[in-house]
């Protein structure tokens, strides 16, 4: 089976062939890596060439294959598999969307409020092409996309690619498997009821094996309950009067002024930090033996984990992540056990972006959802789940618009969409400063700088 990773020189790539090194059955037999960006390709081929070594030995399987594309029809032609991991404009993109809300007094961050309408506009028209290639070249591959915005993404895709493009996010996984250990349950024997969108969404019931409601108990014991990042972030008072665990991106829209303020004067953005560490590592390790940009992107990686969503810790005390947090995994996991579902016919429980079909009755079927879903050879399915709550069900039916008119004014150039994109976001919550006009320094680069096919 063929797997095409595109944006292959992405910092994360040696995440997803780890995975694939461990995996036992070797479904996969050769991996085809795309970047527009040649050296950073090359540096992450180098780093999979020694990692493929480092578990090598007697008795273990040969290492997966792996070969670089020269152009996108290449890489997807006759390929079982894509993951669309791109980031269109690289992280110099990722300042901008990060910089301009901030300037504007308003959040900056690369999937959530104003950034992320920012970069959903500017990735849509590349999701759109890639999936209009994949429906000419590989029409019976399925696309698994890691690209954020997820949702905003994912939804543009399934216009082409119906429910043959499936969205992943780490998030909700780590979220079921910190609440499950905090509960004092094995996370792999729970059951659980998540919906919502990407990075806004709540796990509202938690079960045992033997049946028992683990949330309800969970959410009476404060001590439990904030031993795990989303209780540190959230508060016990907080999660007990929501009567559910939000995912932790939640944390910007329940605590909007807090998080605001750990960013307003911040001299350092995320997507600044990443672009100086990124680039320092793909600059030290060019031209090296593959041993010494194995250890290079080890260091680097851990790194860029320890400091993840570090405002919003700052913002609720400053405090560091769990080391079973830090592992780096999440997305190559996801990402891998939907493959394996559908290629191998297995029938696999997991939380997935996906068409909501009548999941979510307020949403129109097509919508993209984040829900819980059966995958088997067939695809995925999304569970039926019980009704929301006015307030969830508030946040979500307003975020899919501001989704559904980043998707038409990207798709269309269309002003009027992107004004009401950015001004009905409960985060920017102003038309004067959603289309306010803030060139000089705000044009984001050419979208095809930075891993993903030119637009």
């Amino acid at each position: 089976m063929r797997l095409t990773i595109l944006g292959g020189g992405g910092f994360r790539v040696p995440l997803v062939h780890r995975a694939l090194l461990d995996d036992p059955a070797q479904a996969v037999s050769e991996v085809t890596l795309y970047d527009t960006d040649a050296r950073r390709v090359a540096v992450i081929a180098s780093v999979l060439a020694r990692q493929a070594e480092r578990r090598s030995g007697p008795g273990k399987p040969p290492p997966v294959r792996v070969r670089i594309a020269d152009s996108l029809d290449d890489a997807l032609r006759g390929t079982d598999f894509v993951f669309s991991a791109i980031r269109v404009g690289g992280t110099a993109g990722r300042i901008a969307d990060e910089r301009i809300p901030l300037d504007a007094g308003v959040l900056g961050q690369e999937t959530v409020g104003a950034g992320g309408v920012l970069y959903g506009l500017r990735t849509v028209p590349v999701a759109l092409r890639i999936a209009e290639r994949v429906a000419a070249l590989a029409p019976d591959a399925w696309v698994v996309n890691f690209t954020n915005p997820a949702g905003t993404v994912t939804e543009a895709m399934s216009q082409v690619l119906g429910e043959r493009v499936i969205g992943i996010c780490d998030s909700p996984v780590g979220l079921v498997r910190r609440a499950a250990r905090a509960a004092g349950a094995d996370p792999d024997r729970v059951t659980y009821d998540y919906v919502g969108l990407n990075h806004l969404g709540w796990l509202r019931s938690l079960t045992g094996e033997d049946g028992t409601d683990l949330l309800g108990g969970l959410l009476a014991d404060p001590d439990a309950l904030t031993s795990f990042e989303e209780g540190k972030l959230f508060g016990a008072e907080w999660l007990r009067a929501l009567g559910s665990i939000p995912n932790e991106y939640l944390h910007y829209y329940y605590f909007r002024r807090e998080t605001l303020s750990s960013l307003v004067n911040t001299e350092e953005t995320r997507g600044e930090f990443l672009d100086q560490q990124q680039g320092g590592f793909f600059e030290a390790a060019s031209g090296v033996s593959p041993e010494e940009a194995y250890a290079l992107w080890e260091r680097t990686r851990l790194e860029r984990e320890e400091t993840y969503m570090a405002h919003s810790r700052e913002a609720t005390g400053g405090w560091q992540r769990d080391t079973c947090d830090l592992e780096g995994g999440g997305y190559d996991r996801v990402a891998l056990a939907v493959m394996r579902a559908i290629a191998g016919d297995r029938h696999a429980r997991l939380i997935l972006n996906v068409r909501n079909g009548s999941t979510v009755p307020q949403l129109a079927p097509e919508a993209v959802i984040e829900t819980v879903c059966e995958v088997d050879a067939r695809g995925a399915r999304p569970l039926p789940c019980a009704p929301l709550r006015e307030d969830q069900l508030g946040l979500m039916l307003q975020l899919k618009a501001v989704e559904l008119a980043t998707v038409e004014a990207a798709e269309f150039k269309d002003r009027d969409a992107a004004l009401r994109a950015m001004a009905l976001h409960p985060l920017v919550d102003s038309p004067a400063v959603g289309g306010a006009d803030r060139g000089g320094g705000g044009a984001a680069p050419p979208p095809g700088r930075g891993g993903g096919p030119p637009g």
